[in-house]
């Protein structure tokens, strides 16, 4: 795929010959001088290293699936993390000295064969989220058990018409929107479709109480965020990307299938344990120069060169580094309008998970908040119990500024009322603010209001120069999620490899 058209620095001076993109760039040294040269003036950031193929920006899914497939095809490469950690948004909490629990991503679904390759590569397992049993619906003060393979029982008009609508119409149009050039839709009014919120869809095309609450539950907790958040255009391609709404929904055979034996962070610490160069941490990147012949990637403390970048973030946190050029308008204005999701995880431990022996899964959906759904996070051999909850979109924003003691008395409050008294008193209360993690500044994807996805689009993947983007928000086949992720790295680390 061709890069987009700059205005180009020449390469630096002092005697630097141009380097073939074919080629690997191999035991080339920058002087002081040279550097000097290019208008560099940080005096406390050292001279770069020597050159390396391929510098990786983020140690999330996508970048060490980047930085994996590089060096499988003999280049040299570093991948450098802000954190003090891998896993992006993924994120494991210790349970006592034997279990864990995620706080971040954690399901894979069973068409979502990249992450599940990569996981079995490095010798991580898969186990089923408990669904045996009865979900529950908490809607208008009462609880209501239903099938684990059945939907919410909202009044039965109320779901006839969430799925006539979504299941009848949405689905079969988001058909119609090609996964590579959403933008680009023939036969379809992309504009039209990208100039409305899935908010005004709403409220024009479902009259029902039920059918716009259980909507709303699944913004909330899909894509952390409210139906006003994103446009039609957005959602109809997040709907192919990911197999239609009822795959994005459901845990048997669904995107909510399975979890990873030793939680889903695991993968991403056996991949980087298994990289020539172990990633650099603590090393937020700050500037990317592109020479022409060579990219010059600065942090606070150090400069590294290298033939090409991959930067592997979320657009709006990819918007938080100064480029050399400027990039084009269109890319710059990209990264400006791609907000992240606004989610929280919430995670009450118990001695056992006791909702089983009364025949429930653990799972539950609420019309009110905090909490808009739940799961069973027990570990796979069965203790501690666990029920983890989304706080997601407008409860997130609410509940987010208050105190932890406040959100956890309001989290606990609705359990007992769903699950029981026993659920009011769990020996251990985790949660992960996603918002307020500096290097993800939310969760789960970034979202597209409208007029983002048919303006600026074409602009999400195509290579700027030298500088490549990764990341789940830039892939074709389930955005949003870790499969996606690791699409988008080998994605990523192919176009580096054939430039």
């Amino acid at each position: 795929m061709p890069g987009e058209r700059r205005p180009r620095r020449k390469a630096g001076s002092g005697g630097l010959p141009p380097v073939s993109r074919r080629s690997f760039l191999q035991g080339v040294g920058v002087t002081a001088a040279a550097l000097a040269a290019t208008g560099t003036t940080r005096k406390a950031v050292a001279a770069p290293s020597s050159a390396l193929d391929a510098i990786v920006v983020g140690a999330g899914f996508a970048g060490l699936s980047a930085a994996r497939e590089l060096e499988k095809n003999g280049a040299s490469v570093l991948v450098l993390e802000a954190r003090d950690r891998v896993g992006g948004r993924t994120l494991n909490a210790p349970l006592g000295a034997d279990h864990v629990v995620e706080v971040g991503g954690q399901f894979a679904g069973p068409t979502q064969t990249a992450i599940l390759d990569l996981a079995a590569s490095v010798g991580v397992g898969t186990f089923k989220t408990f669904n045996t049993g009865n979900n529950l619906l908490y809607y208008q003060g009462d609880v209501i058990p239903y099938d684990s393979l059945a939907l919410p029982p909202v009044p039965a008009g109320d779901l006839n018409e969430l799925l006539t609508a979504v299941v009848g119409g949405l689905d079969p149009l988001a058909q119609q929107i090609p996964l590579a050039t959403p933008w680009d839709a023939p036969g379809v009014d992309v504009r039209a479709l990208d100039g409305q919120t899935l908010e005004t869809w709403k409220l024009a095309n479902l009259s029902t109480n039920g059918a716009r609450v259980l909507l709303d539950v699944i913004m909330r907790t899909v894509f952390g965020c409210e139906a006003r958040d994103v446009s039609l255009l957005f959602l109809m391609f997040y709907l192919h990307s990911g197999g239609g709404s009822l795959q994005l929904v459901t845990t048997a055979g669904g995107a909510q299938d399975s979890r990873f034996q030793g939680g889903s962070q695991l993968i991403a610490q056996r991949v980087a344990a298994l990289l020539r160069r172990p990633p650099r941490f603590d090393t937020a990147v700050r500037r990317i120069r592109d020479e022409g012949s060579f990219v010059i990637v600065e942090t606070d403390r150090k400069r590294f060169r290298a033939g090409g970048v991959i930067v592997a973030l979320a657009p709006t946190l990819c918007g938080r580094i100064d480029f050399d050029p400027p990039l084009p308008a269109r890319r710059d204005q990209l990264t400006q309008r791609v907000p992240q999701g606004t989610l929280i995880k919430v995670e009450a431990v118990y001695p056992t998970p006791f909702w089983r022996a009364a025949g429930l899964t653990g799972q539950a959906v609420s019309d009110v908040g905090p909490v808009a759904a739940t799961f069973d996070n027990t570990p796979e051999d069965g203790a501690p119990g666990v029920i983890m909850g989304f706080i997601g979109g407008d409860d997130a924003r609410l509940w987010g500024p208050r105190s932890l003691a406040d959100r956890r008395a309001a989290v606990l409050d609705l359990f007992g009322r769903i699950f029981g008294t026993a659920a009011r008193s769990p020996i251990d209360y985790l949660e992960h603010d996603w918002t307020e993690d500096p290097w993800t500044r939310g969760c789960p994807v970034g979202v597209m209001p409208p007029g983002v996805l048919s303006m600026y689009g074409p602009s999400l993947r195509v290579p700027v120069g030298r500088i490549h983007w990764a990341g789940t928000e830039t892939a074709e086949v389930w955005n949003g999620y870790m499969d996606g992720a690791v699409r988008s790295g080998l994605r990523a680390a192919e176009e580096v490899l054939t430039a």
